[in-house]
């Protein structure tokens, strides 16, 4: 989603440095019910923050048990952009060597803690990475991890970030960040095998957040683009614009509706009921990893269920 700056997260709490230094040291750390942690056995691994679990995954990829890495958001019932930073993510991000955000105005909480905290580690910005810019008058869409090019990039720079802090496994995080990119090729040849047979046709979306996915597989957005925008920014959507949202469900429009199933509320629930009874194939996709996936299975999973609807 694009940056919410009318749902302002929660104060962090002044007494961040009295928490507890075992809080966020041990495997079961949650970072305050919203974030896991992974601790291998070793001592000497290199700390890691990751703004989502997203990212948290892409960095056990490469860094392996050299590695002990923090997902701030990690609950795949949670909406990333309500989610309220607390004193745990603050001493999280204090010692760690390496963050990885998403940027973009996605999750600007992480910059705002690292500013207070202090803390000076490696930021990875993935939208700085991806190269991603905004469109000529348009907004950018920051959900860069649907773009698998950008995250063989990612995985390059996080791979330099931890040569930079433990130099001795140097060449394993490179071999690991070309064993992750070389599983993201099947994906970008199944985008093709879809922009080969379903290449032009028209499809809805609630949010911007498969944009991305959708632009590789050739296909065309046809969502009003006030549609989306108001869902994204959780405001009202006008009574004309829904009816021309409503529309694409008749006629045949649109092959397919790809809904956030992380976000709901009136509007996407009412598009994806005029889809439902059009007999349209709803595709749901997420922000975060889905409970038991992780990020090549979960994306491997978003590709296939398009595939599959485009082909009914």
């Amino acid at each position: 989603m694009l940056a919410y700056p009318s749902r302002s997260l929660a104060p962090l709490m002044a007494g961040a440095c009295l928490v507890s230094l075992a809080a966020c040291g041990s495997s079961s750390d949650t970072s305050g019910g919203s974030g896991t942690a992974h601790e291998p056995a070793a001592a000497a691994v290199v700390p890691i923050v990751a703004s989502t679990d997203v990212y948290g995954d892409i960095a056990e990829h490469i860094g392996g048990p050299e590695v002990r890495v923090t997902s701030i958001i990690s609950d795949p019932d949670q909406d990333p952009h309500s989610y309220e930073a607390n004193a745990q993510n603050q001493l999280a991000l204090s010692k760690a060597r390496v963050v990885i955000e998403n940027g973009g105005g996605y999750d600007d909480f992480v910059d705002r803690m690292l500013k207070s905290g202090g803390a000076s580690p490696e930021v990875i910005d993935a939208v700085e990475v991806s190269g991603k810019t905004a469109p000529a008058g348009g907004e950018l869409n920051e959900h860069v991890w649907y773009d698998f090019p950008a995250m063989a990039r990612l995985a390059d720079r996080i791979a330099a970030a931890l040569a930079a802090a433990d130099p001795a496994d140097a060449a394993t995080f490179t071999r690991n960040a070309q064993g992750f990119k070389a599983k993201l090729k099947p994906l970008e040849q199944k985008e093709a095998r879809i922009r080969a047979d379903h290449g032009g046709q028209a499809v809805a979306v609630t949010e911007p957040v498969p944009l991305y996915m959708i632009d590789a597989c050739g296909l065309r957005n046809a969502t009003p683009e006030a549609f989306s925008e108001a869902v994204e920014e959780g405001d009202d959507v006008s009574p004309r614009t829904l009816r021309e949202t409503l529309a694409l469900f008749t006629g045949e429009k649109v092959k397919a509706l790809v809904s956030n199933a992380q976000t709901s509320g009136p509007q996407t629930e009412k598009a994806e009921r005029a889809a439902k009874a059009a007999a349209i194939p709803v595709v749901p996709v997420t922000e975060t990893l889905p409970a038991g996936k992780d990020y090549l299975g979960w994306m491997t999973a978003n590709v296939d269920a398009l595939a599959g609807a485009l082909a009914q």
